[in-house]
């Protein structure tokens, strides 16, 4: 990735979540943190992953109205932004979140003391 790319998709990064956090005013969209942005070698596509905290019907819900109000944010980023071509808005979940989380309850779990076995009565 290009120093221009790695910048633009950090500018996009910052304005999605600054969109979702303060100006969609759709229901379905719960509490949603975008994680990163992958810009596609031409510019023209986004993928922006985001993280949903809550269940797996909540996370659905959540995305569905992200997709739904992509176009809504393209026109908003392109007049922000003032690119040639305003790339194309795909949410996707961060499958990394979930990953993390689990490895971190993981090691917290090796960590914790564990409880001494209770004495066999037959070995005295």
């Amino acid at each position: 990735m290009t120093r221009r790319t790695e910048r633009l998709a950090e500018e996009l990064r910052e304005e999605v979540a600054q969109m979702i956090s303060g100006e969609l005013k759709d229901p379905r969209i719960g509490f949603v943190t975008v994680t990163r942005v992958s810009l596609g070698p031409d510019l023209r596509q986004a993928r922006v992953f985001v993280g949903v905290l809550g269940t797996e019907k909540q996370r659905e819900a959540s995305l569905a109205g992200l997709k739904q109000a992509s176009g809504f944010m393209r026109r908003a980023l392109g007049q922000r932004l003032r690119l040639r071509h305003t790339p194309e808005l795909l949410f996707q979940y961060d499958e990394g979140l979930e990953a993390s989380d689990r490895v971190a309850r993981l090691l917290d779990e090796i960590h914790q003391p564990r409880a001494e076995p209770p004495p066999d009565e037959d070995e005295e």
